[in-house]
């Protein structure tokens, strides 16, 4: 059975897209991708969500981890792109933070709000109106 075993990675190990698609250089990004996945989903939610705190520790991580995948030999430019992407998705999701939070967007989601509360309101008003016009008229 060993004799099998080592037959077998030997063949692998002499396929080099095989070799490479067995290694820790391809499964590691690959598992770490659903990271990226994830933040890039994100962006589509409410801004009000975001942790501001998590969402900078989140573009430390992969700006660091972006240069690490670099200086390993060989280079792994599987796992630079997932921190890549997740880099890209953090520093969004981090302008959404700073725009909602801190240079106006909630108080403008407020305001827009109140002003769609206060047509809706008119629109009522001027229903009733016309049904206690219609009323005096009988």
């Amino acid at each position: 059975m060993a004799a099998f075993v080592k037959a077998i990675n030997a063949k692998i190990r002499s396929n080099p897209v095989a070799n490479y698609v067995c290694s820790t250089h391809f499964w590691g990004p690959v598992s770490n991708f659903g990271i990226p996945v994830a933040a890039v989903m994100d962006t589509q939610k409410s801004p009000d969500l975001i942790s501001g705190q998590m969402t900078a520790a989140l573009c430390i991580y992969s700006a660091t981890f972006m240069r690490y995948s670099l200086a390993v030999t060989p280079a792994n430019y599987l796992l630079f792109a997932c921190h890549a992407v997740n880099e890209a998705a953090q520093l969004t999701q981090g302008y959404r933070y700073l725009q909602y939070h801190k240079w106006g967007g909630k108080e403008q989601e407020a305001t827009e709000k109140a002003s769609q509360l206060a047509g809706a309101a008119k629109e009522k008003v001027k229903e009733v109106e016309g049904k206690v016009l219609d009323a005096v008229k009988k």
